[in-house]
C-alpha cells in the first residue's frame, strides 16, 4: 500500500511542477528576479511565517503523543526564531525597516493562506491539520533543492536559497513526512480523504503565494 505522503505527492505532481515553473522561481534561480519583487515576497513571507508558526502551535496541542507535541511546538519556535534571523539580514540589505513591515498588510494570497491554515489547525483533527501544514515544508524543500541546483554562487539571493536547500531543513521535512504517514495509516478512509483535500488546498495556496509575489499583489482600492 502506498504511503499517504507519496500518494499525495504523486496526485499533485503537476501542481508542484507548475509551481517550480512560475516566473518568480525561474528568475530567483537565475538571479534575475527584481529587487522589488523579492522585497514584496520577503515582507509577505515574514507575515506568513508568523501565521504558520501559530498553526504549528495549534496542531502541536492536538498531538497524539508527547513527541508530537514537542516536534511541532519546536517547529513553531524555529519558524519564528530562525526565519526571523534570515529575514532580518535581507530586510537590512533591501532597506525594509520595522516601520515598513508593520505598515504593510498581508496580501490577499497571504491572508487566504494564513487564514486557511489557522482555521484548519483550530477546527480539524490533528492528522488533517498536519496534511494542511505539510506543503509548506515539503514543497519549499523541493523548490529550494531545484533552485539550488541551478543558482550560481554569485546569485544575490543565494543565502535565501541555501536555507531551504540545506540539510537541517531537509531533516525537519523528513521528520514531518514520517509523522503524517504514521497518523494517516491509523485513520479512516474518510479522514484520509480530508487529509488529501487539505494537502491539495495548501499546495494550491503555495502556488498562489509565489505567483502573487511576482505580480506585486495588493488589495483592491476602496
Amino acid at each position: 500500500m502506498t504511503a499517504f505522503c507519496e500518494d499525495a505527492w504523486q496526485r499533485n505532481l503537476p501542481l508542484y511542477q507548475a509551481t517550480l515553473d512560475l516566473p518568480f522561481n525561474r528568475e530567483l534561480a537565475a538571479g534575475t528576479l527584481s529587487a522589488e519583487r523579492f522585497r514584496h515576497y520577503m515582507i509577505q513571507d515574514a507575515h506568513y511565517l508568523e501565521g504558520f508558526a501559530r498553526g504549528l502551535s495549534l496542531a502541536s496541542a492536538k498531538g497524539w503523543t508527547a513527541d508530537h507535541i514537542v516536534q511541532f511546538a519546536s517547529g513553531a519556535e524555529t519558524a519564528i526564531v530562525v526565519e526571523r534571523s534570515l529575514h532580518s539580514d535581507y530586510f537590512q540589505e533591501f532597506g525594509v525597516t520595522d516601520a515598513d513591515f508593520a505598515a504593510t498588510e498581508r496580501s490577499p494570497a497571504c491572508e487566504h493562506y494564513v487564514s486557511y491554515l489557522l482555521s484548519t489547525a483550530a477546527l480539524e483533527p490533528f492528522e488533517v491539520a498536519l496534511a494542511a501544514l505539510l506543503p509548506c515544508f515539503w514543497i519549499y524543500r523541493e523548490v529550494g533543492n531545484a533552485i539550488h541546483a541551478q543558482a550560481g554562487t554569485d546569485n544575490r539571493y543565494r543565502a535565501w536559497i541555501d536555507t531551504y536547500a540545506g540539510e537541517e531543513f531537509g531533516t525537519a521535512v523528513d521528520a514531518v513526512i514520517r509523522v503524517v504517514d504514521e497518523v494517516a495509516d491509523k485513520t479512516s478512509e474518510r479522514t484520509q480523504a480530508a487529509m488529501h483535500q487539505a494537502y491539495r488546498r495548501s499546495a494550491q495556496l503555495e502556488w498562489m503565494f509565489w505567483d502573487s509575489a511576482y505580480r506585486l499583489e495588493d488589495w483592491p482600492a476602496g
